[in-house]
Parts: C-alpha cells; structure tokens; sequence
C-alpha cells in the first residue's frame, strides 16, 4: 500500500508540508493553518482525503450480508442513500468504521486505508453461504472533500447537485465539465468539521485534474486548500472523532460514545450485537470518551495522563490549538465518575477542564 497521498508531489510542488494523518502522508499545511482555519469557516476549504479504502460488495446477497455484519441498517437503503457505522468484532470491540453507499447494482463501502487489507480480510471471510463478492478498488479510486459555507454553491456550479436535498450520506452520480475533459464523479454529502461538505470519489486517473478544478472553484469563492493542522482544529472544534485516533479496537461504541451515530437499533443482528444491548440495558459504561479544554500551553500529546486528586483518571487521545477557544482543547478518555461537564483535572502542568463538544459556533446552521 502506498504510504502518501496520489497527490504528494502536487501538493509539494505547491509549497505544501506533508506529515503523517492516518497512516498516510498527507498535506499538514499550505501555508499558515490559522489562515486556513478562517478560510474554512468563512469560505471554503479544499481536503485531499485520500486516506480511504475503497471496497465494492456485489451479487444478489450483498445487502443481507452486510446488514448481518455492520452496526448501520445497510438493508433500508435505497439507491443514492448511505450510512456509516462500524464493523464490531465478538466481543463487540471496533475492527473498522466504514461508510456504506447504495448504487442499483452493488453497494460501495469507504474504510481506511492503514487497515485495507484487515478490513477486507474481516469482510471477506464471513462471505461463505452468501452470494457476494467483495472487491477492493482503493488502488483505482481517489477522493476530495469541499465545506464550509460557501461549499453547497461550488457544488451545485460544478455538478448540478442540490447538497440540501441529499440526506446525511446520500450520494449522486454527476460530472464536472472543465476545460481539459469531463470529470465523473460521485457526490457524497459528508462533513468532516460540522459545516456543509461534499466529498467526490473519482477514478484515480482523473484526481489531480479533479484536484486543479476544484481548486480554482472554492478560490473563487474566498476559500482555498487546506491541511489536516487546521482540520484537526476544525473537527475537535465540532466534535468529530477520528478512527484510529479517538477510537479503535481498543474500545466499544458507548465507550467511544458513537451510540447515536453509528449505530441502528432497528435493524436486526450483527456481529457484536450482544455486547452492545447489554451495555444499553446496563445503561454506562465504566469509562467513556470525552472533550477537554486545557487552560494553557502546547496541546498534549497523545497518551498524556490525566488525574484528579494525583491519582490516574484517564487520558488524552488528540489535542490541537483551537482558534475559537483561545487555547487547546482535545478528546479522551475519562472514568465515569469523572466525566461531568465541569470538572477540573491536571494535565501535566496544565488544568484540563471537562467540556461539552461542539464549541458555540462550531457548527454550521446551513442545512
């Protein structure tokens, strides 16, 4: 598996840093992140998000089988919609968060790239009665992301696609007509930091063109690219956990409090079901992941303990300078009793004060 974006030498030619997100060497920055930050909020931002795995499931029993195996209600979905959830194992522990797309003939399935090959491992062995094949078309795909308020104008200019009448996921086929050739795509309404976004997966060949028009389009809207320095700022700001960071095998849903976005009640079983009632009927959970905001200095680093009273009371997952705080704020993981909005522990020198995510205005209003 390539360790860097299919973009790494545009991006470099453009004066961009590269550093390491999800396993994957891509942008940290364009230029100056708190620039871009404010550009994404006000504007537009431009995201290379080529840090996905790219899966195809086919044949007459594709959704029964991938019903029986995610958390999200695959079986309710109807051409042009999508969900997200995860792929639990026994012991109801997060092997992988996948979004789900339904087209006519097959179903797409988005992942992560650092884990392509467990994830189409996992996936692929259960297929054993069913009439499915999985294919995996990371290595022939390529995905960009748009938001920020100006981001349902651009897409609508370039493709013709109405973002608010697509629900959460909700997916369209379209082309962008550019001077050198047409670009097909797929129109995904997705937010990666709580404002209005779209992200485009394309043919791997058509990416860097791809990347030139959609460029030039949110320029022309005030906005520009941005690196994952000031989307880590966005998106702790709008309280988005990242797979891998702030969640993963290492935890359960309700621990990574993912309970009322990845999971469907209604859908009937799948692997790790057991686990995830008992723990709804019990009610909590033991520890549980939380927000924070730290009352001073560079933001902790991952790992970094946290205590109340001296003695060990959780730790910090991902931290970042938060423009709109003022000062750095993170997530981790807090034992329960510790875990009120409120409450004050000590993070190295520092104090980090128990918050509720997202901050005041952290979040798009825009449908």
């Amino acid at each position: 598996m390539d360790t860097q974006t299919p973009l790494a030498e545009l991006h470099r030619a453009a004066g961009a840093e590269l550093a390491l997100y999800f396993g994957v060497a891509l942008p940290a920055q364009f230029g100056d992140p708190l620039a871009e930050h404010r550009l994404a909020r006000e504007h537009a931002a431009l995201v290379d998000t080529n840090f996905r795995a790219v899966f195809s499931l086919t044949g007459p029993d594709r959704v029964r089988y991938l019903n029986a195996v995610l958390t999200s209600n695959v079986r309710d979905l109807s051409p042009g919609q999508g969900a997200i959830g995860l792929l639990l194992n026994a012991q109801g522990h997060i092997l992988a968060e996948l979004q789900t797309f339904a087209l006519e003939e097959r179903l797409l399935i988005l992942g992560h790239a650092f884990l392509r090959e467990q994830t189409a491992a996992t996936l692929d062995k259960f297929i054993i009665m069913d009439d499915a094949a999985l294919a995996d078309e990371t290595a022939e795909s390529g995905t960009l992301a748009i938001e920020g308020p100006a981001a349902p104008e651009i897409v609508r200019e370039l493709t013709g696609v109405e973002l608010a009448s697509l629900a959460d996921h909700g997916h369209a086929s379209a082309t962008i007509k550019a001077v050198a050739g047409a670009i097909p795509c797929r129109v995904v309404r997705h937010s990666l930091f709580g404002f209005p976004g779209a992200e485009f997966l394309v043919r791997r060949e058509a990416l860097a063109h791809l990347w030139n028009v959609l460029s030039a389009a949110v320029r022309a809207h005030g906005g520009g690219p941005i690196g994952y320095h000031a989307l880590n700022a966005l998106r702790l700001e709008a309280g988005v956990p990242w797979f891998g960071a702030d969640f993963d095998e290492h935890q359960i849903p309700h621990e990574a409090a993912l309970e009322q976005t990845h999971i469907s009640y209604t859908k009937g079983c799948y692997t790790g079901q057991e686990i995830v009632e008992r723990v709804r009927s019990r009610g909590h959970v033991n520890r549980r992941r939380a927000a924070f905001l730290f009352s001073e200095g560079e933001p902790p680093a991952p790992g970094t303990i946290l205590t109340a009273s001296g003695a060990e009371a959780g730790h910090v997952t991902s931290a970042a300078y938060s423009p709109l705080a003022g000062r750095p704020i993170g997530m981790g993981y807090l034992r329960r009793e510790h875990s009120q909005p409120g409450n004050r522990l000590q993070c190295g020198s520092a104090e980090a004060e128990v918050i509720e995510l997202p901050l005041p205005a952290a979040r798009s209003t825009a449908p």
